[in-house]
C-alpha cells in the first residue's frame, strides 16, 4: 500500500552504509495544519534505501515536496525482549508549485473564459 503527503523539506541526513551492499538515507518534511484555529506543525522523518539515496539531493531545504511512501514494519528479538520498528520508506519526491496545494484536480489556472466548453443543451 502506498501513501502521499506533501510538506516542507526541513532536513537531510548523509547516506549511511548499513552494510556492504544495503545503503540508508533520512529526510524530514514539516507538515502544518490549522486544526480548530490552531497551528499544529509535525516533522516527519522518511528513510530512503539504496538507490533512492540520492533523491533528495534534487530538492533544497524549504522546498515544497509531495512524498510518496510505504509503511514497513519489523519485529526483532534481542535478550528475549521483543522490539519494534516503524519506517516510512519513501519512493518519489515531487516538488509542489505555489497554490498546487490547494487546487482541485480539475483546477486549470491559465484557463480563460474562451476555453470553456458549452456543450448544455439549452
Amino acid at each position: 500500500m502506498s501513501f502521499e503527503i506533501i510538506g516542507k523539506l526541513v532536513a537531510r541526513f548523509p547516506i549511511v552504509q548499513r552494510t556492504e551492499t544495503f545503503k540508508t538515507r533520512e529526510f524530514v518534511i514539516e507538515k502544518s495544519e490549522d486544526i480548530n484555529g490552531r497551528a499544529i506543525v509535525n516533522y516527519i522523518k522518511f528513510q530512503c534505501v539504496q538507490d533512492k539515496t540520492a533523491m533528495p539531493d534534487r530538492f533544497n531545504i524549504g522546498d515544497d515536496v509531495k512524498v510518496m511512501f510505504n509503511i514497513k514494519g519489523t519485529k526483532w528479538v534481542k535478550d528475549g525482549k521483543e522490539n519494534y520498528i516503524t519506517n516510512l520508506d519513501a519512493w518519489r519526491m515531487e516538488t509542489i508549485k505555489l497554490g498546487e496545494q490547494n487546487a482541485p484536480p480539475d483546477f486549470i489556472p491559465d484557463a480563460s473564459p474562451t476555453d470553456v466548453v458549452d456543450d448544455l443543451p439549452f
